[in-house]
């Protein structure tokens, strides 16, 4: 007669493999870090300030009288100043912290992590032109304007994308540099400086059209834009963004993480 011996209990063996955590996941991730650190949210609560001030400050003036688009775009302007300073954190903090080992170490796909920080970016640059619409409509009773919601979609789209690229912009520095300090530094020194150049030397002025973010930009937020302007933003955000953040890319995922 055979004895057969009772099986044991033995753990299972999972085989199957980890699936990789979702852009989205990562996305919100990189945007509650904007906001988390003492820093960011300051520069958040500064931003809403200024953009309270500018409403308000324009609406009561005595002498103005706007509309939704004319009022929009100077409430714009400070978020699309100081934004692009938390554009530079988000990519450089890691990297100047070094805490980049502990999140390539959970996420191991370098281009998904940056990614995810455009997206931030992006979203950040989306949720604040909400921010600002909404401002610019709770002053828009006190603006006096004969057509006070006049608001061409065109004009609304161009106030849109004034931000988005001003936002890409800190992103692109601090893509290339991966330094906090430097990357705030020069790009608040380099595109000023170029300007300066532009306008004192004769020789420059021309290319200036064409290069000057500042300039080309700008022009988002006049009524009309010619195919000559869209290709002078164009190729001064192909200079300024899409060529740093290309050799960003390439600096992210060849430096060693230490």
């Amino acid at each position: 007669m055979t004895v057969t011996a009772p099986a044991r209990d033995t753990p299972a063996v999972a085989t199957a493999s980890h699936s990789p955590v979702p852009l989205w996941r990562l996305t919100a991730v990189e945007l509650r870090k904007m906001a988390d650190t003492r820093s960011g949210a300051w520069l958040l609560a500064v931003v809403a300030l200024l953009a309270v001030a500018v409403v308000t400050v324009l609406s009561l003036t005595a002498d103005a009288r706007f509309d939704f688009g004319g009022l929009l775009g100077p409430t714009v302007l400070p978020a699309a100043v100081l934004l692009p300073v938390l554009g530079v954190l988000s990519v450089t903090s890691e990297w100047s912290q070094r805490a980049t080992l502990t999140t390539y170490a959970l996420v191991p796909r370098r281009m998904r992590v940056a990614a995810a920080k455009v997206l931030a970016a992006l979203a950040l640059a989306v949720l604040a032109y909400a921010a600002c619409l909404l401002a610019t409509a709770a002053a828009l009773p006190f603006a006096g304007g004969p057509d006070p919601w006049h608001l061409p979609a065109a004009a609304l789209g161009k106030a849109g994308l004034f931000l988005v690229v001003n936002v890409l912009l800190g992103v692109a520095f601090g893509m290339v540099l991966l330094n906090s300090a430097l990357a705030i530094v020069l790009y608040f020194v380099l595109p000023i400086a170029w300007s300066i150049l532009g306008e004192m030397v004769t020789a420059l002025s021309g290319p200036a059209q064409w290069l000057d973010l500042s300039v080309t930009s700008g022009l988002l937020l006049e009524p009309v834009m010619t195919g000559r302007d869209w290709a002078r933003l164009g190729t001064s955000v192909a200079v300024w963004i899409v060529a740093p953040l290309a050799l960003g890319l390439i600096r992210v995922a060849r430096r060693e993480v230490k």
